[in-house]
């Protein structure tokens, strides 16, 4: 009980150029568009700064709300050029993506969309849905 009072869940959708957040608690939902591009011709996140900066800034505005809030655990979904699966790099830049905007814990998700409750429920068992 005590855990779904301090739960600060945020679900962050990958794109080109292009980052799609959601809080799940709150529902808030926020799109941010990289002023400066980080998606290269062959990485969806090929400008690591860029990527950070931006995804930084925007967990911040969306998750952080007081100055008591919890550190997020994010679920962060590339949704584009993910053909074949992700390398380990790529897997290891998103994760240290979300953890560099704060997140206390980072689980990578590549699949069809979730529902809050997918994403709720991926982070209580630590495993991916079926």
């Amino acid at each position: 009980m005590l855990s779904r009072l301090f739960a600060n869940t945020v679900y962050v959708q990958v794109r080109k150029n292009a980052f799609r957040l959601r809080h799940i608690e709150s529902r808030k939902e926020r799109d941010v568009a990289a002023p400066t591009p980080f998606t290269t011709a062959r990485l969806l996140v090929g400008q690591f700064r860029e990527a950070a900066s931006l995804l930084r800034k925007a967990v911040g505005e969306l998750a952080g709300g007081s100055l008591f809030a919890a550190s997020p655990v994010v679920v962060i979904h590339p949704t584009e050029m993910v053909e074949g699966g992700l390398s380990e790099v790529e897997e290891r830049v998103l994760r240290e993506l979300a953890l560099g905007a704060g997140a206390r814990s980072v689980v990578v998700h590549v699949g069809p969309a979730l529902a809050d409750a997918e994403v709720t429920a991926m982070i209580r068992s630590g495993s991916r849905p079926g």
